[in-house]
């Protein structure tokens, strides 16, 4: 064995130690492509996410992934990614370009010229977890050493994978589990009470009331943890175009102008002139919207004013939601993010699951943003996006 190949397979049992140390998917899946990359001396690398009970292939991280909107794009599964789930076998391809199974949406996306592919399975005993692919060998073509190498890598990547998902499934799972007992309780304590025969009629629309509320949290709860869910795990589909952001804004605030209406709220909005238009996927960027403009008016003031502005800041546009409502105290502020959590004495203010912050977040990062949140005792609270543009004219691919 050449000192080149054994150098190449120390890198492997250090990447492959390496793995063992994130659970966090999106993490794991770039150290993953990036060491691909490196022991196949390739110009970039790839992984594709397989679903198994919907037989449906997603494009999920890659070398070259400019943006991580793109991750979540589907793949057909005639493609030669596909037939590599299929087959449960590795595949080397020369030509990518003679070869009918190349599915030239993933090029698009990534602006990424394929010339030849090393393609192996991410395989665990039980099933097949996704593709882990090498694109355009530096020198030469690919070769056995090559598909070994990808093969134990792959190997140790299908563990480490779906040792990750575990882990996010079973703690989200243990969190919705207890976050679910509360209304469960008020259900229970509600149908105890309307079987007793003494009721009167106003405990009896009192119980039916309480019955509804909870029914239509428990519905949101369970709607919102999906999100999440299949945000976390990459099967969440972005379709990035160009938007008028403004435009957007319009459309949000009046979707919500009724629910300001009946708290009697100022809305105060100031239409911006010139705003860069930005790429993003419209509905997921309106569910943002539409969630921080709702807790503004549920957690308002009665009376009090919204606001709505936008404009450009250091190259990113922003967008900020402010309240004049009973702010957030300090020591709630680090964890406004965090998964069903609400910030205590709220719940008497409104409903809510504790969750649609997490999916803002989540959202946000994936078109490459941030959210930042400033709140004062006594005075109310500003949440502040901040998305990237470009300052030339955006071509954008027609959906894929």
């Amino acid at each position: 064995m050449s000192d080149k190949i054994l150098d190449r397979y120390r890198r492997l049992v250090e990447f492959s130690r390496d793995l063992a140390s994130t659970l966090e998917l999106d993490a794991l899946l770039n150290r993953i492509v990036k060491a691909a990359a490196e022991i196949s001396e390739s110009e970039a690398a790839s992984i594709l996410l397989y679903e198994e009970n919907h037989k449906q292939l997603f494009f999920q991280a890659s070398t070259n992934l400019d943006s991580p909107m793109m991750g979540g794009l589907r793949v057909p599964m005639d493609s030669i990614a596909g037939w590599i789930v299929t087959h449960k076998k590795p595949l080397m391809i020369e030509d990518v370009s003679q070869d009918s199974r190349f599915f030239g949406g993933v090029a698009k996306a990534t602006n990424f010229q394929s010339r030849s592919i090393l393609g192996v399975p991410l395989s665990t005993k039980n099933k097949t977890v996704g593709v882990l692919e090498a694109l355009n060998k530096f020198e030469g073509s690919f070769t056995e050493d090559d598909e070994e190498m990808l093969m134990v890598l792959g190997a140790q990547a299908a563990v480490a994978i779906e040792n990750t998902r575990l882990f996010l499934q079973s703690d989200l799972i243990s969190e919705m589990v207890h976050e679910l007992r509360t209304p469960l309780g008020s259900l229970n304590s509600a149908t105890y009470l309307l079987l007793r025969p003494e009721i009167t009629q106003e405990q009896l629309q009192k119980m039916v009331g309480i019955i509804q509320g909870e029914t239509r949290r428990l519905s949101e709860m369970t709607t919102s943890f999906l999100d999440l869910s299949r945000l976390e795990s990459g099967r969440v589909q972005f379709i990035p175009e160009e938007l008028n952001l403004t435009n957007l804004l319009v459309e949000c605030a009046t979707l919500t102008y009724s629910s300001m209406v009946d708290r009697h709220l100022n809305f105060v909005w100031q239409p911006p002139k010139n705003l860069p238009h930005i790429v993003g996927d419209k509905d997921k960027l309106k569910q943002v919207f539409l969630n921080l403009i709702s807790n503004a008016v549920k957690y308002n003031s009665p009376k009090g004013t919204l606001a709505m502005k936008a404009g450009t800041h250091e190259g990113r546009v922003y967008v900020s939601i402010s309240d004049t409502g009973p702010g957030i105290p300090k020591e709630s502020m680090g964890n406004l993010f965090k998964k069903f959590y609400r910030v205590p004495g709220t719940e008497k203010l409104a409903q809510g699951t504790g969750l649609g912050l997490s999916i803002v977040k989540k959202i946000v990062e994936t078109h490459g943003g941030e959210i930042k949140v400033k709140s004062k005792v006594g005075e109310g609270t500003t949440f502040t996006v901040y998305l990237p543009y470009r300052r030339e004219k955006v071509k954008v691919e027609p959906a894929l």
